[in-house]
């Protein structure tokens, strides 16, 4: 019976860390009574420190997840912001071009001589290429060039005129770009066979 009450005052100490020091020395009164059982005093409160840690590692682990998971999100709404608005520093550059353009529609109405209205479309092309090669566009060089497969789509084969055109780039059907020499579009072009 006596082992028994050991044993409660023992769960005691486990679930109620206040009555700890109480309960102490009621264990040490009682180890002097009984050499049979020898547990240490020294592991209840190791058991202590081990739970407390335990503890302050789970919530050092919660705030860190907790954290985490907050920037997750955050990251997610600036990726979605920044995907929505990636083109606006290059809208903004073509809204002047946009503007030409509206002013050249409008002076081809009441324009009786062709010659001004050529000269203004071909002012707000150049306007336009510009303003695109400032955000890093070019055009792809591609007639009488070797072809390259790196730069140029393979339309159609013809004989070539003149031997010195055979592998090269004839005729482009459609031009190609690079955009910071990266390839946006490719040529596609004929080549001399």
């Amino acid at each position: 019976m006596f082992n028994k009450k050991k044993n409660n005052d023992k769960e005691e100490n486990i679930t109620n860390p206040e009555n700890a020091s109480e309960n102490i020395t009621e264990n040490l009164e009682n180890a002097d009574a009984t050499t049979n059982e020898t547990e240490p005093v020294v592991e209840l409160s190791a058991e202590d420190k081990l739970q407390a840690e335990v503890q302050q590692l789970n919530d050092k682990y919660l705030r860190l997840y907790a954290e985490f998971d907050n920037y997750k999100r955050r990251t997610q709404k600036e990726r979605v912001e920044l995907l929505q608005t990636a083109g606006k520093d290059v809208i903004v550059s073509l809204l002047p071009v946009l503007d030409d353009f509206d002013r050249a529609l409008k002076a081809m109405e009441t324009a009786a001589d062709v010659a001004p209205v050529k000269e203004g479309i071909l002012l707000v092309s150049t306007k336009l290429k510009n303003t695109l090669a400032q955000k890093g566009l070019k055009d792809v060089e591609s007639i009488n060039q070797p072809f390259d497969t790196d730069y140029h789509e393979a339309i159609t084969n013809i004989p070539a005129p003149t031997e010195d055109l055979k592998g090269k780039v004839i005729d482009e059907v459609e031009k190609g770009y690079t955009l910071n020499d990266n390839v946006i579009r490719f040529a596609k072009v004929v080549v001399g066979a």
